[in-house]
C-alpha cells in the first residue's frame, strides 16, 4: 500500500535485469499492468539502445555496491514518445552480503524539463533581443553587474571588444559621476527615472549626449532583481542643433547686412547729389585762385573730404552689393602683380610682402577696381594686426569643391574657383571677434583709424560676384583670409589699361540738362559751360520738352536724371527723341544699381554716369558720346 501511494515510480529487477515487482505509478508510466511487466526486461518496453543503457547502469550499481543517480530520457518502443526521469538505482543485498537485484526509484520530470527548456529558450530570446535592440540597452543585477547589453550599448559607450557580462558597471567606468550612482541606487529602491538630455564622457574623451530611462526589474517573488537602462543617442540631434544655430547666426548676419544695404541704397541718391555739388564747386573754385593763397589750400581740403566721403559711399554700396561695376574677364595674377608695388608702399618697409601665384590660375570675371579694393582693405588690416616687423603672404590657387565637401563645410559652394589667400603673421583674432568682422561699422580699431567698412566691403564684393570668403585665425597665430572667386569658363580677355588724357573740351554743341535738384543743375551747367558747351537747363520734364521744341535740331545731347517725380528719364528721352531724332542721351543718378536697373536704364549701349562725379568724369563721358558726330 505504501509503495502504491508514493508519487514516485518504484520497481525491482533481479541481477539479470528481469522485473520482479513495481508500484502503481510505474504501471501508469508504462501504461501496463504489473502482471504484464513482471518477468520481462527493459528490452520489452523501450528501444534497444536505451535498454542497453539501463542495463549498463544496473550492472554499474551492482559492481560499485552503491546507488547511482541519473537523468534519463525514456523513449517508448511502441509509439516512440519520450518521457524524462530522474532515477536512483540502489543494489539490494541479503544478510550474508549476496546481491539479489536492483531497486529503482524514479520521478517523472518531463513537465519540469519542458518548463526549464522553455525558460532557457526565453532567456536566449531575451538575450538576442537585448543584443540586437536598435537602442542602447543594458540589464544589471542588484550589484550593478552586467547581465546583458545590446550592441548599440557597446558602440555608444565606446566598449567595443570588451567583455561585460558578470562585471560591475563601476569597474568598467571607475570615474563615473556620483549622480549616476545615486540614480542607480534610487532605481534599485523601486523608482523609475528619466532624463530628456544628459552627457557622458567616453574613454576616448569624446562627449556622448543621451536621453535615458532607468527601470527596476523584478524576481518571481516580487523582489527587485536589478535595473534596466535604456538610452538614445542624441549626438546627431546635437549636431543638427549646432548646425541650425550656425545657420541662424548666418541668417541674422545676412538680415543685418541686408538692412544696412537698404539703408545705403536709400541715402545714396541725396548723399551723392550733395557730394557732387561739394566736389564740383570746390574744383571750380580752386581753379580760380592762386596756389599761393590760403583759400586754395582750404579748397583742396574740401576736395579731399568730399573724395573721402565718396569712398565711404562706394564702400557701403560695395558691401550692399549695389555698386555699379564693369566686370571683365581677367587673369587674377596679372591684376595682383600690377598692384604689388602700391601694396608694398601701403604696408611699409617693416613688413615683408610675399607673392606666391598659381602659374596656371583660371580666368575670372570681375571689375578690376573691386580686386584693388579687396587687396587694399585686407592688406591694411593685415598691416594693422602686425606689431613692428612681420610678413604678409598673397597667394592664388585653383580649387574644385565637391558636393560632399560642401555638405560637411557650411558656407562653401560646389564648383571651380580661383582661391585668393591673404595671410599675415599678426596678433590673430578671438572667436568673438571672428563672428562679427564682416558686420558694417564693426571695428577693433580706434575711431580715427577705421570706419569698420573694410571687411564689410570685401564681403559684399565677394557676394556680388557669386563668391564667398572664409577666415582662419587664432590669437597669437596670425590670420588667413581665403576668398573663393568663381572660375570663368569663357574666353579670357584682360581689361585694357586706361591712359590718362587731357581734359577734353567741347565745340559749342548744345546740351540740354535736366535735374530736379537745383544745385546739381547749376553745377552741371557751370562745368559744361567752362568746357565750351552751350547749355540749356530744366528743372522739370515739361520744361525740358518745351526747350527741345524751342530749339529744333540744335540739341546734341540730353543729360537727365533717371528718377524724377513727374516722369522718369527713360520716358523723357523717348519723348524728346521724337523732336530731336539725332540727339544723344546720357543718364545720371545717385541711386544704386538695382534701383536704376529696375527703370530699364542699365542696358548695353546706354550711357550712364553715377553720382557723385568729378569734373573729369563728366567731361570725358560727354566727349566720348559727342566725338563721333564732330567734324575733324
Amino acid at each position: 500500500t505504501l509503495l502504491n501511494t508514493l508519487p514516485d515510480l518504484v520497481w525491482l529487477k533481479d541481477t539479470n535485469g528481469v522485473f520482479q515487482m513495481c508500484n502503481s505509478k510505474f504501471e501508469r508510466f508504462l501504461g501496463l499492468k504489473e502482471n504484464e511487466i513482471i518477468g520481462k526486461t527493459d528490452y520489452d518496453f523501450v528501444v534497444h539502445e536505451l535498454a542497453d543503457y539501463f542495463r549498463h547502469n544496473d550492472l554499474k550499481a551492482i559492481q560499485n555496491g552503491k546507488p547511482i543517480a541519473n537523468e534519463e530520457t525514456v523513449t517508448y518502443a511502441d509509439d516512440g514518445h519520450e518521457e524524462v526521469l530522474e532515477t536512483i538505482k540502489t543494489p539490494l543485498y541479503t544478510s550474508n552480503g549476496e546481491c539479489i537485484g536492483v531497486l529503482g526509484i524514479g520521478r517523472d520530470i518531463s513537465e519540469r524539463k519542458r518548463v526549464v527548456d522553455q525558460l532557457k529558450e526565453n532567456e536566449e530570446q531575451l538575450r538576442r533581443f537585448i543584443e540586437h535592440a536598435p537602442a542602447s540597452l543594458a540589464m544589471f543585477d542588484n550589484e550593478m553587474r552586467y547581465i546583458a547589453a545590446s550592441r548599440r550599448w557597446f558602440e555608444d559607450f565606446g566598449l567595443s571588444g570588451k567583455e561585460l557580462i558578470g562585471r560591475c558597471h563601476y569597474d568598467i567606468f571607475p570615474e563615473i559621476p556620483e549622480r549616476w550612482k545615486e540614480i542607480h541606487q534610487r532605481c534599485l529602491a523601486g523608482e523609475v527615472l528619466k532624463s530628456d538630455e544628459d552627457s557622458f564622457e567616453r574613454e576616448d574623451g569624446t562627449i556622448y549626449w543621451v536621453k535615458w530611462e532607468v527601470h527596476p526589474w523584478f524576481l518571481a517573488d516580487g523582489a527587485i532583481g536589478g535595473i534596466v537602462i535604456f538610452s538614445s543617442n542624441l549626438n546627431a540631434q546635437k549636431q543638427l542643433e549646432h548646425e541650425r544655430l550656425h545657420l541662424q547666426k548666418q541668417l541674422n548676419l545676412a538680415q543685418r547686412m541686408e538692412s544696412v544695404g537698404r539703408l545705403a541704397g536709400g541715402v545714396a541718391h541725396d548723399f551723392n547729389n550733395m557730394l557732387s555739388v561739394i566736389l564740383g564747386f570746390a574744383e571750380l573754385a580752386r581753379e580760380k585762385v592762386s596756389k599761393d593763397e590760403l583759400l586754395y589750400e582750404d579748397l583742396t581740403e574740401i576736395q579731399k573730404a568730399a573724395r573721402r566721403s565718396m569712398d565711404i559711399t562706394r564702400q557701403l554700396l560695395a558691401f550692399a552689393r549695389k555698386q555699379n561695376i564693369q566686370p571683365v574677364v581677367l587673369d587674377l595674377n596679372e591684376v595682383i602683380e600690377q598692384s604689388l608695388k602700391l601694396l608694398r608702399r601701403l604696408i611699409g618697409e617693416d613688413i615683408h610682402l610675399l607673392w606666391h601665384p598659381d602659374s596656371e590660375v583660371w580666368p575670372v570675371k570681375m571689375d578690376p577696381g573691386q580686386i584693388d579694393q579687396i587687396l587694399a582693405n585686407l592688406c591694411i588690416n593685415a598691416k594693422d594686426a602686425i606689431k613692428d616687423v612681420g610678413k604678409i603672404t598673397i597667394e592664388t590657387a585653383r580649387v574644385t569643391l565637391s558636393e560632399e565637401y560642401c555638405t560637411e563645410h557650411l558656407g562653401f559652394t560646389p564648383g571651380d574657383f580661383v582661391m585668393l589667400a591673404i595671410s599675415d603673421s599678426g596678433c590673430g583674432m578671438e572667436q568673438e571677434t571672428l563672428e562679427n568682422i564682416f558686420e558694417p561699422f564693426f571695428t577693433t580699431k580706434s575711431l580715427e583709424s577705421g570706419t569698420g567698412l573694410g571687411l564689410a566691403t570685401v564681403y559684399g564684393i565677394l557676394k556680388q560676384n557669386d563668391g564667398f570668403i572664409h577666415v582662419y585665425s587664432e590669437p597669437g597665430a596670425g590670420t588667413t583670409f581665403k576668398l573663393y572667386i568663381p572660375r570663368y569658363h569663357g574666353t579670357s580677355r584682360q581689361a585694357e589699361a586706361i591712359t590718362p588724357k587731357p581734359l577734353p573740351k567741347g565745340q559749342g554743341e548744345t546740351i540740354l540738362v535736366l535735374d530736379d535738384e537745383l544745385s546739381i543743375l547749376k553745377l552741371t551747367e557751370t562745368i559744361l559751360t567752362s568746357l565750351g558747351y552751350s547749355v540749356l537747363i530744366a528743372e522739370t520734364p515739361a520744361l525740358a520738352i518745351t526747350l527741345a521744341r524751342q530749339h529744333p535740331s540744335e540739341v546734341s545731347l540730353l543729360i537727365t536724371d533717371v528718377i524724377m517725380p513727374d516722369m522718369n528719364g527713360r520716358d523723357l528721352a523717348a519723348a524728346i527723341k521724337k523732336l530731336q531724332p539725332d540727339m544723344h542721351c546720357l543718364f545720371m543718378s545717385g541711386y544704386t544699381a538695382d534701383v536704376i536697373a529696375h527703370h530699364g536704364v542699365l542696358q548695353e549701349g546706354v550711357h550712364f554716369l553715377q553720382k557723385p562725379f568729378a569734373r573729369r568724369d563728366l567731361a570725358e563721358t560727354v566727349n566720348t558720346i559727342l566725338k563721333d558726330g564732330r567734324s575733324e
